[in-house]
């Protein structure tokens, strides 16, 4: 008999070359609408002072994107994809809605926030943009709690020295919870 009459196609396994890779495993975006963010984290704005997740929530909306300042290419993607959207727009980051940008990766800097930003508030190029986006930092105990919150899991890939992750971004409510999750760039 041919297979698919009467008899199960046996299927060829797969080729190492073509099997997931082992660290991307535990990488993805698990989506949790409803999920409320710890908005008691404590990171670092763009000058270094301690700031507290909450301080940008409560009068509007939040766009969260988790991006490592470092990142030889994804994470440029995704915030030049942003960048994108928020221009065509009408609502201003600052007024109606607010953009966090939080780093993923302990090693950056506020420096490192602060270069990252600067083009992006050029691009923008609306009243209000530095005051309405935000690149911050932290350590891996806030990091961790706010990546866990989110859904966003990523790994460090030891042997080239950077992050796996997934791409996407997040719309959050005014008290902190996630309404949104935006796969892709």
């Amino acid at each position: 008999a041919r297979p698919g009459f009467g008899q199960p196609e046996r299927l060829a396994p797969t080729p190492p070359s073509m099997a997931k890779p082992a660290i991307l495993k535990d990488v993805g975006i698990d989506q949790r609408l409803g999920a409320q963010l710890p908005l008691d984290v404590i990171l670092q704005d763009e000058q270094g002072r301690a700031v507290r997740l909450g301080q940008y929530f409560g009068t509007r909306p939040v766009v969260l994107v988790l991006a490592y300042y470092n990142c030889p290419m994804l994470c440029t993607q995704v915030l030049n994809g942003t960048l994108s959207a928020l221009r065509v727009l009408s609502f201003d980051a600052g007024k109606q809605f607010e953009v966090v940008a939080v780093s993923f990766d302990p090693r950056d800097t506020p420096a490192d926030a602060a270069a990252k930003k600067a083009p992006y508030v050029k691009e923008y190029n609306r009243p209000g943009g530095e005051s309405g986006w935000h690149f911050l930092t932290g350590g891996p105990g806030s990091i961790a709690r706010l990546t866990s919150a989110a859904g966003f899991r990523y790994k460090f890939d030891e042997s080239i020295g950077q992050f796996a992750h997934a791409s996407g971004i997040f719309v959050a409510t005014p008290d902190g919870r996630l309404s949104r999750t935006l796969f892709g760039i």
